[in-house]
Protein backbone atom coordinates (compact mmCIF):
# COMPACT_ATOMS: atom_id res chain seq x y z
CA UNK A 1 0.00 0.00 0.00
CA UNK A 2 2.77 2.17 1.29
CA UNK A 3 4.37 1.76 -2.76
CA UNK A 4 1.41 1.95 -4.34
CA UNK A 5 1.09 5.67 -2.27
CA UNK A 6 4.49 6.38 -2.90
CA UNK A 7 3.55 6.02 -7.22
CA UNK A 8 0.84 7.86 -6.91
CA UNK A 9 1.75 11.11 -5.37
CA UNK A 10 5.03 10.69 -7.27
CA UNK A 11 2.53 10.68 -10.89
CA UNK A 12 0.94 13.78 -9.66
CA UNK A 13 3.79 15.76 -8.94
CA UNK A 14 5.60 14.52 -12.14
CA UNK A 15 2.10 16.04 -13.74
CA UNK A 16 2.19 19.32 -11.55
CA UNK A 17 6.04 19.66 -12.65
CA UNK A 18 4.99 18.77 -16.46
CA UNK A 19 2.04 21.38 -16.61
CA UNK A 20 4.08 23.90 -14.68
CA UNK A 21 6.39 23.95 -17.24
CA UNK A 22 4.06 23.61 -20.45
CA UNK A 23 2.52 26.64 -19.75
CA UNK A 24 5.84 28.35 -19.10
CA UNK A 25 6.93 27.56 -22.46
CA UNK A 26 3.06 28.26 -23.80
CA UNK A 27 4.01 31.82 -21.47
CA UNK A 28 7.23 32.75 -23.69
CA UNK A 29 6.17 31.90 -26.84
CA UNK A 30 2.89 34.24 -26.42
CA UNK A 31 5.65 36.50 -25.04
CA UNK A 32 7.75 36.72 -27.97
CA UNK A 33 4.38 36.74 -30.77
CA UNK A 34 3.91 40.29 -28.78
CA UNK A 35 7.42 41.56 -28.88
CA UNK A 36 7.54 40.30 -32.56
CA UNK A 37 4.14 41.85 -33.14
CA UNK A 38 5.75 45.13 -32.60
CA UNK A 39 8.21 44.40 -34.50
CA UNK A 40 6.89 43.21 -37.62
CA UNK A 41 4.77 46.39 -37.37
CA UNK A 42 7.70 48.48 -37.07
CA UNK A 43 8.81 47.11 -40.89
CA UNK A 44 4.99 46.97 -42.45
CA UNK A 45 5.02 51.15 -41.23
CA UNK A 46 1.87 49.59 -39.44
CA UNK A 47 0.77 51.82 -36.39
CA UNK A 48 -2.10 49.55 -35.91
CA UNK A 49 -0.22 46.33 -35.41
CA UNK A 50 2.34 47.89 -33.11
CA UNK A 51 -0.54 49.73 -31.47
CA UNK A 52 -1.88 46.13 -30.68
CA UNK A 53 1.22 44.63 -28.97
CA UNK A 54 0.82 47.26 -26.15
CA UNK A 55 -1.31 47.55 -23.34
CA UNK A 56 -2.89 51.31 -22.78
CA UNK A 57 -0.50 53.71 -20.96
CA UNK A 58 2.94 52.19 -21.98
CA UNK A 59 5.93 53.55 -21.00
CA UNK A 60 8.91 54.28 -23.78
CA UNK A 61 12.37 55.62 -22.38
CA UNK A 62 15.76 55.58 -24.33
CA UNK A 63 19.34 55.82 -22.78
CA UNK A 64 21.58 57.41 -25.32
CA UNK A 65 23.85 60.77 -24.82
CA UNK A 66 22.25 64.15 -24.78
CA UNK A 67 23.90 66.89 -27.39
CA UNK A 68 26.46 67.66 -24.87
CA UNK A 69 27.56 64.14 -25.31
CA UNK A 70 26.66 63.25 -21.61
CA UNK A 71 24.56 59.79 -21.13
CA UNK A 72 21.04 60.27 -19.95
CA UNK A 73 17.30 59.12 -19.90
CA UNK A 74 15.02 60.64 -22.27
CA UNK A 75 10.95 59.95 -21.94
CA UNK A 76 9.22 58.80 -25.24
CA UNK A 77 5.57 58.07 -26.07
CA UNK A 78 4.01 55.49 -27.28
CA UNK A 79 1.63 57.94 -29.26
CA UNK A 80 4.35 59.74 -30.79
CA UNK A 81 5.94 56.25 -31.66
CA UNK A 82 2.69 55.32 -33.07
CA UNK A 83 2.57 58.30 -35.23
CA UNK A 84 6.46 58.21 -36.64
CA UNK A 85 6.04 54.14 -37.43
CA UNK A 86 2.71 55.16 -39.26
CA UNK A 87 3.92 58.11 -41.45
CA UNK A 88 5.43 56.75 -44.50
CA UNK A 89 9.24 56.54 -44.42
CA UNK A 90 11.22 55.94 -47.72
CA UNK A 91 13.38 53.13 -45.96
CA UNK A 92 11.84 49.92 -43.81
CA UNK A 93 12.66 50.43 -40.21
CA UNK A 94 14.04 47.04 -39.58
CA UNK A 95 14.90 45.68 -35.81
CA UNK A 96 16.45 42.16 -35.41
CA UNK A 97 16.79 41.16 -32.44
CA UNK A 98 17.80 38.04 -30.08
CA UNK A 99 15.64 37.03 -27.47
CA UNK A 100 17.92 36.43 -24.00
CA UNK A 101 15.87 35.75 -20.55
CA UNK A 102 12.39 35.77 -20.56
CA UNK A 103 11.62 35.97 -16.70
CA UNK A 104 8.08 35.15 -15.91
CA UNK A 105 5.91 35.75 -12.38
CA UNK A 106 2.45 35.24 -12.81
CA UNK A 107 0.99 37.89 -14.90
CA UNK A 108 4.74 39.82 -15.56
CA UNK A 109 7.07 39.25 -17.40
CA UNK A 110 10.39 40.97 -18.16
CA UNK A 111 12.35 40.25 -21.08
CA UNK A 112 16.07 41.19 -22.57
CA UNK A 113 16.61 41.53 -26.08
CA UNK A 114 19.92 42.76 -27.85
CA UNK A 115 19.65 44.09 -31.02
CA UNK A 116 20.60 46.13 -34.01
CA UNK A 117 18.32 48.02 -36.23
CA UNK A 118 18.76 49.09 -40.03
CA UNK A 119 16.88 51.80 -42.48
CA UNK A 120 17.06 49.52 -45.04
CA UNK A 121 20.17 47.88 -45.75
CA UNK A 122 21.95 50.67 -43.60
CA UNK A 123 23.13 49.96 -40.18
CA UNK A 124 22.04 52.92 -38.12
CA UNK A 125 22.94 51.56 -34.48
CA UNK A 126 22.79 48.86 -31.84
CA UNK A 127 21.49 48.33 -28.25
CA UNK A 128 19.58 46.34 -25.94
CA UNK A 129 15.74 46.61 -25.44
CA UNK A 130 14.24 45.75 -21.86
CA UNK A 131 10.73 45.13 -22.00
CA UNK A 132 7.80 44.90 -18.96
CA UNK A 133 4.91 42.72 -19.88
CA UNK A 134 1.25 42.37 -18.42
CA UNK A 135 -0.73 39.46 -19.07
CA UNK A 136 -4.35 40.28 -18.68
CA UNK A 137 -7.34 39.46 -20.04
CA UNK A 138 -6.04 40.53 -23.79
CA UNK A 139 -3.10 38.30 -23.31
CA UNK A 140 0.60 39.50 -23.01
CA UNK A 141 0.78 43.18 -23.77
CA UNK A 142 3.94 45.72 -23.33
CA UNK A 143 3.68 48.04 -20.46
CA UNK A 144 7.40 49.48 -20.39
CA UNK A 145 10.16 49.52 -22.69
CA UNK A 146 13.63 51.23 -22.13
CA UNK A 147 16.42 50.46 -24.87
CA UNK A 148 19.92 51.63 -24.99
CA UNK A 149 21.62 52.72 -28.26
CA UNK A 150 25.02 52.92 -29.83
CA UNK A 151 27.03 53.26 -33.22
CA UNK A 152 30.33 51.46 -31.49
CA UNK A 153 30.70 48.07 -29.72
CA UNK A 154 28.57 46.27 -31.50
CA UNK A 155 28.55 42.53 -33.13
Amino acid sequence: MKKIFTLGVSLIMLALTQTTTLKAQSDEVMIKETIMTMFNGMRKGDSTMVHSAFADKAIMQSIDKDRAGKMAVRDGGLKGFLNAVGTPHDQVWDERIEFGNILIDGPMASVWTPYEFYLGDNFSHCGVNSFQLFKGEKGWKIIYIVDTRRKEDCK
